[in-house]
């Protein structure tokens, strides 16, 4: 039970990072130090809603009253940790984000995939170069200052955290979802501008998430679709498509952000996404890599993790496997309850 504790701990002690952060105290530094708030919020919340806080919401400013309103119910109801914004307005979803925070007994993580800033999914706001076009500029220091605007823009709409930058190493010219995401192919300089990005918008503010661990630039399968396949030895893996993790890790980065891959060299369990791996989450991450902030699955809708672990199944595993955040679950309710039930089988 001690190990669950610290493990719902670490998702709402990353509720006060913002405050950390203005202190210019990295959340990495923070997770040791003593928190009252978090305490006192801690000791009076029900299994159930310690479990609930590791769910994130989908949020859409763009479809209309009807969703908002069914969105609310659910954080209204479930109390989740989170909620991941995609397409919609910035003014709109100023609004919302005050709306769902007042349902929520615990403050809210406001999240967005910002990999170019705002403009990646709201209409009216700044798009800054795709990673690819980054990759080729010489000094670094311009990607830091981008990074903290990007801060910026996201504390002016109320939100704590990116699901950025994308440090997938750009190897296949097939792949069909990461290409100009990427820094490019040289993993010696997906490392330096992942982690000038990331330190301006951790140093502006926010909470940043290096994604696709461990590395989902060399595959032609999109795990949107379809569980990709990394048929590569654990040296090639721990010498390319780990080293830029490995790398923003040392640099102090707040989370990573786990890929939807069956990765047979680091397990062998067929048809297993790594976000549902224990060897590859609590084995490779945190043991090996020593990581110790939060784990964030991929989107946990996507057919690359319910395509074999239907009806809830993969949300059990992904929290035993060592997951932090569970963002987008299809049904997180159902998920709940399946989690409790596996807490008290042991």
């Amino acid at each position: 039970m001690k190990k669950l504790q610290l493990f719902y701990l670490s998702v709402i002690l990353s509720l006060t990072s913002l405050g950390a952060l203005a202190q210019n105290t990295s959340y990495i530094q923070s997770i040791n130090q003593q928190n009252h708030w978090v305490d006192s919020v801690f000791k009076k919340l029900s299994r159930k809603r310690k479990i609930e806080q590791l769910f994130f919401v989908r949020a859409h400013t763009n479809l209309g009253k009807a969703y908002e309103d069914s969105v609310a119910q659910v954080i209204k109801k479930e109390q989740l940790g989170g909620v991941v914004f995609f397409q919609g307005g910035p003014v709109r979803q100023a609004q919302l984000i005050n709306r769902y925070q007042q349902l929520a007994h615990v403050p809210l993580i406001m999240a967005m995939d910002g990999e170019w800033g705002l403009g990646m999914r709201l209409d009216s706001t700044i798009s800054y170069p795709y990673q690819m076009a980054l990759g080729a500029i010489q000094d670094n220091g311009l990607i830091y200052k981008m990074g903290q605007y990007v801060a910026y823009d996201y504390k002016r709409l109320g939100m704590q955290m990116n699901f950025a930058p994308d440090m997938d190493v750009n190897n296949n010219p097939d792949n069909p979802v990461i290409n100009y995401r990427s820094f490019g192919d040289n993993k010696y300089n997906v490392a330096q501008k992942g982690i000038a990005y990331m330190q301006g918008m951790q140093n502006g503010g926010i909470l940043t998430t290096a994604k696709h661990f461990p590395g989902h630039g060399d595959t032609d399968v999109d795990s949107h679709f379809d569980l990709p396949q990394l048929n590569f030895s654990k040296s090639r893996l721990d010498s390319l498509e780990e080293y830029p993790f490995w790398e923003a890790i040392k640099a102090g980065i707040s989370g990573v952000m786990v890929a939807h891959m069956n990765i047979p060299a680091l397990d062998s369990t067929k048809n297993l996404p790594s976000t549902l791996s224990r060897p590859i989450i609590t084995g490779a991450l945190k043991d090996s890599l020593g990581f110790k902030g939060l784990v964030v699955s991929d989107a946990m809708e996507m057919k690359g993790v319910v395509k074999y672990f239907p009806d809830g199944e993969a949300d059990v595993r992904a929290f035993i496997a060592g997951n932090d955040i569970l963002e987008l679950s299809e049904n997180s309710a159902r998920a709940v309850k399946k989690i409790r039930k596996a807490i008290r089988k042991g």
